[in-house]
């Protein structure tokens, strides 16, 4: 049999490692919802954390030149927050917060001056422009609930709740700065899970829904545009809307021996229902291309109880790039690995991630602004957090 100590030990520990190690996961994939607080035990549960991701993503060609251009992707944070109470065995809730989805990118100058080339032979010298830099972010404020029951030799899970995500975008260009957001929309998740405790046995499986974003904000001109035409205002009103997308995770773990622990995902994303994101400019209707395909992300990994004060983890994770040529999101495999110590009245928890991201291309003719290439290259990622129970 194995004992239950084992099971708070380690999965616990894993925490912290499977958020680090699929951080950089595809599409715009950022932070879960810490659902598994409402699975810790005790009558109230806070964890707190956040994790860092730095990929290294960089052009090796644009419009067929090899370019020095920099890395492109920026560097983020990713906050995560759950408190769990569980007023009776039968019942608990927990509040979360995490930044759901996001991206950002800064562009250097042959990528600029490919898209101000590209521009200009669609469009005439009417429509030159470049992207300097543009980037999004959804916070997910969620409440998810667990009633559960007697069934058979463990407990029956019922999960559900709903969540507000609110949605911000900037893109800086040679002709101004689109600003956007939407405050806040609706979404909510649904999911089962089965347990047998005394096993470490736990299979679940979560479905999230999509979320509608309407937005409004403006566009601000820039002093290189308002010298070109002095008739212009110096800021107009913009619009924008985009779906975020449906994913459903399958979740499995189980005790394989004293101290010792299995585990695995599965999940899929419906990235295909972002092809693009729709904005206007003072009534002129713009787009990002994107036209993307559906992800899966599997992840396997294994824990270790060394002794009462130290847990550990190692897990491996392949993403499929959800990429169709409009832009490079490429297949990823990433390495994890985790560590829980009990310090104080709680459990401290620390984990890190490196990603290897395959290589890949884009070009005008499948929706990019600019042909370009990429080689393979790392993201590297850092995860801490800290848990206290009641």
């Amino acid at each position: 049999m194995i004992n239950r100590n084992m099971k708070i030990s380690v999965v616990a520990a894993l925490g912290a490692v499977l958020c680090a190690s699929s951080a950089f996961a595809g599409g715009f994939s950022r932070g879960d919802a810490n659902t598994d607080v409402l699975f810790d035990g005790g009558k109230a549960n806070i964890d707190a954390g956040f994790i860092y991701v730095a990929p290294q993503v960089k052009y090796d060609t644009i419009n067929g030149q090899k370019t020095n251009d920099g890395k492109f992707t920026d560097d983020y944070w990713i906050p995560n927050i759950a408190v769990a109470v569980r007023p009776v065995d039968v019942f608990g809730c927990a509040l979360t917060y995490t930044q759901s989805f996001g991206a950002g990118a800064s562009y250097g100058t042959d990528a600029r001056n490919a898209e101000l080339t590209n521009s200009i032979l669609a469009g005439g010298r009417a429509n030159a422009n470049y992207t300097i830099s543009k980037g999004f972010t959804s916070n997910e404020y969620g409440a998810t609930c667990d009633v559960k029951f007697d069934a058979g030799q463990g407990k029956f899970h019922v999960l559900g709740g709903l969540f507000l995500e609110d949605f911000s975008y900037t893109a800086q260009s040679l002709t101004g700065t689109l600003n956007f957001k939407d405050d806040g929309s609706v979404g909510y998740r649904l999911g089962a899970a089965y347990e047998i405790p005394e096993y470490a046995l736990r299979a679940s499986v979560m479905y999230r829904s999509e979320v509608k974003h309407n937005a409004g904000g403006s566009f601000t001109f820039s002093n290189i545009a308002l010298a070109a035409n002095p008739l212009l205002p110096a800021r107009v009103a913009a619009t924008g809307s985009g779906t975020l997308p449906q994913s459903v995770k399958v979740y499995v773990q189980s005790g394989i021996a004293p101290d010792w622990l299995v585990y695995g995902s599965v999940e899929w994303t419906d990235w295909s229902v972002l092809q693009t994101l729709n904005y206007t400019v003072a009534g002129s209707p713009k787009s990002d291309k994107f036209f993307w395909n559906d992800g899966w992300t599997i992840q396997g990994g294994v824990g270790h109880k060394f002794n009462d004060t130290v847990s550990g983890t190692l897990n491996v994770t392949w993403d499929k790039g959800v990429g169709s040529g409009a832009d490079i999101q490429t297949d990823t495999w990433t390495f994890g690995a985790g560590a829980l110590i009990n310090a104080g009245p709680g459990q401290f928890k620390l984990g890190a991630g490196v990603t290897y991201i395959t290589g890949g291309s884009q070009s005008v003719a499948k929706g990019a602004t600019f042909n370009a290439t990429t080689s393979g290259s790392w993201a590297y990622a850092l995860g801490a957090s800290y848990n206290i129970k009641f």
